[in-house]
């Protein structure tokens, strides 16, 4: 079992930014759109994993199916497949409009993949892989 302060301490230097820490995972956070937005699309779990999640929009491919848009984010994920990681689950997060949450502005079709790791120095190894992945698919 990792402590979140030992994990936050091993990726700051390893030159990560950590985007926020929820009980023993520590989220990694990546800059997106010019650097102006920070977006976390990777975690470290205390318990021993390193997860990433690789995404379709909804907006992006508005004719395709659901299947189309998870095989989309799938196709992102294999380099992680390759290396050992296992998908864990898909799921579509609604993203509402913040003035009316009852209205959804678009939908994420995500797929989640996880590694295990032993130590904290393959921890930081996974993160520098998944951080190199392409995780949104493009237009």
């Amino acid at each position: 079992m990792l402590s979140a302060s030992d994990i936050k301490k091993a990726l700051r230097a390893a030159d990560f930014e950590v985007y926020r820490t929820k009980r023993q995972v520590v989220h990694v956070a990546e800059r997106v759109r010019e650097n102006l937005i920070m977006d976390s699309g990777i975690r470290v779990d205390g318990g021993g994993a390193v997860v990433f999640y690789a995404r379709t929009q909804r907006g992006d491919f508005p004719s395709e199916s659901d299947d189309e848009l998870f095989d989309r984010a799938r196709r992102l994920g294999k380099p992680g497949l390759d290396c050992g990681y296992q998908e864990v689950r898909s799921f579509v997060t609604e993203l509402t409009d913040p003035g009316m949450p009852a209205r959804v502005l678009d939908q994420w079709y995500e797929v989640q993949f996880e590694k295990k790791v032993d130590t904290l120095a393959a921890a930081i190894d996974e993160v520098r892989f998944a951080y190199g992945l392409e995780k949104v698919a493009g237009r």
